[in-house]
């Protein structure tokens, strides 16, 4: 059965607003893509409110095809090598405390890109002293030295999307590996037991609650101390349907499961994202 009206728990909140505005016009000034505005985020209108945002650098084409985002794909632009500074400017004149990190995937260039997270990084630190950095990294196409790369960032939070559960994922992310995901957070934890480990599901795409519990023990056991969970929404014609929409109450059984698995940080509902409400895993990092 597929899913095609929202219910009435799924309500996001228009982005309007004075702080709106300005954080657009920020971004715009400085030539600044975030993931919030690429990806159609429910969230958006929120955030913007708030003054805070997920800076996605590497440019706003992705190399890959997966079914449930709304990323344009295709043939990349070089990299850009101002656009540390320009991040860490924007970053400053927001005054954020944390700041989150993201990107498109780039399986084009030899290191997926993770030198030009570490710089961005590195000039946001400099620019934010104060600030937490979350780093929200793609998998690299498996490369264990792109990722000891992005390791030595001055960062406090590690994200990588676990996204689906296994067997979806030659579905809705064709091009990635459920299990090389899982080894790329279990490498960071290991290197840097410093960090504050963090990864997201989307549930509503077919998956089954026995599924769901398996990821959450593998995330667990791989080091991640932080989850989100959130409902799986169509963001345009060419992705995936909504296979089904996941109650309140069911969001709060997973919130409870992974609280009981052993996660410090869980945020489970409807409209939570990735980076939604991220400033306060940062609050967290730095305890």
């Amino acid at each position: 059965m597929i899913a095609r009206r929202h219910p009435d728990w799924i309500k996001a909140r228009l982005p309007v607003g004075e702080t709106v505005g300005r954080t657009t016009g920020l971004l715009r000034r400085f030539d600044l893509a975030t993931v919030c505005q690429e990806a159609r985020c429910p969230n958006l209108g929120e955030c913007f409110a708030e003054g805070t945002a997920a800076f996605m650098i590497l440019g706003r084409v992705c190399t890959r095809r997966c079914r449930f985002c709304a990323v344009e794909h295709g043939r990349p632009e070089p990299l850009d090598s101002d656009e540390p500074r320009r991040l860490a400017r924007a970053a400053a004149e927001m005054q954020l405390r944390h700041v989150v990190i993201t990107s498109v995937t780039r399986d084009d260039l030899d290191d997926g890109g993770a030198l030009h997270f570490r710089r961005c990084a590195e000039a946001g630190k400099r620019a934010t002293p104060d600030s937490t950095i979350e780093l929200l990294v793609p998998d690299f196409a498996g490369r264990p030295e792109s990722l000891d790369e992005v390791l030595r960032a001055p960062n406090d939070v590690l994200n990588h999307n676990i996204e689906t559960v296994p067997r979806l994922y030659s579905t809705v992310r064709p091009e990635a590996d459920f299990d090389r995901s899982i080894a790329l957070l279990a490498r960071a934890h290991q290197r840097r037991p410093d960090l504050a480990i963090k990864s997201g599901l989307m549930v509503g795409l077919g998956e089954t609650a026995a599924e769901i519990e398996d990821v959450l023990v593998r995330l667990h056991d791989a080091g991640c101390s932080m989850l989100t969970v959130g409902q799986y929404l169509q963001p345009g014609r060419s992705q995936l349907p909504v296979s089904r929409y996941v109650t309140p109450d069911e969001f709060n059984h997973w919130f409870k499961v992974a609280s009981s698995i052993g996660f410090a940080r869980v945020l489970s509902g409807p409209l939570v994202r990735s980076s939604y409400h991220a400033g306060r895993c940062g609050n967290m990092a730095r305890k």
